[in-house]
């Protein structure tokens, strides 16, 4: 536990269980797992959900929270923060979702629960970074690239999602 504090910043505290077994490289399986086991109980590692953890003292929280799971999660994967996470955020649409953030992806699509840190929903999509040139910018609180409010309003439709919410007034004000 003293490595992995050394190891990291105050917001660099999440690892996914690949990241805490190259630390204790010499432990069998047998042996790893009742050791995160015992970590949990004991308060030193949280567990997020399957195969992700956070150290007790990480100051993320909230979305930024979530948005690192999903690099986490899908690291081998394409994901930008979309549909009614970018919306709200932009004030399009009239509902805030509270610890739950919405994310489009090259995988296939999930929803999943961290507790009580929040809900991240996955959404599948076919678009390729090169199709998407110009209406991506990189996030840095979130870790995670972010949809112009336009292809938000584009991945919406596409994914037959309600479009109830939208502000359609201020919508059209992003999409001139």
């Amino acid at each position: 536990m003293r490595e992995l504090r050394r190891l990291t910043g105050r917001t660099d505290r999440l690892f996914a269980m690949t990241d805490l077994r190259c630390l204790l490289p010499k432990h069998s399986e047998a042996a790893f797992r009742p050791l995160v086991s015992r970590l949990v109980k004991r308060g030193d590692l949280i567990r997020l959900c399957r195969g992700i953890y956070m150290l007790d003292d990480c100051e993320l929280r909230g979305s930024a929270l979530l948005g690192r799971v999903v690099v986490l999660l899908r690291a081998n994967c394409f994901n930008y923060l979309s549909l009614e996470t970018v919306l709200s955020e932009a004030g399009v649409i009239s509902q805030i979702p509270m610890g739950r953030i919405t994310v489009m992806s090259s995988g296939r699509s999930n929803v999943i629960s961290c507790g009580d840190y929040g809900v991240v929903e996955i959404v599948h999509t076919q678009k390729t970074p090169s199709g998407l040139t110009g209406l991506l910018t990189y996030d840095s609180s979130y870790g995670l690239w972010r949809a112009s409010v336009v292809q938000a309003l584009q991945d919406i439709r596409d994914t037959h999602r309600d479009t109830g919410l939208v502000n359609w007034e201020i919508a059209n004000e992003f999409v001139r």
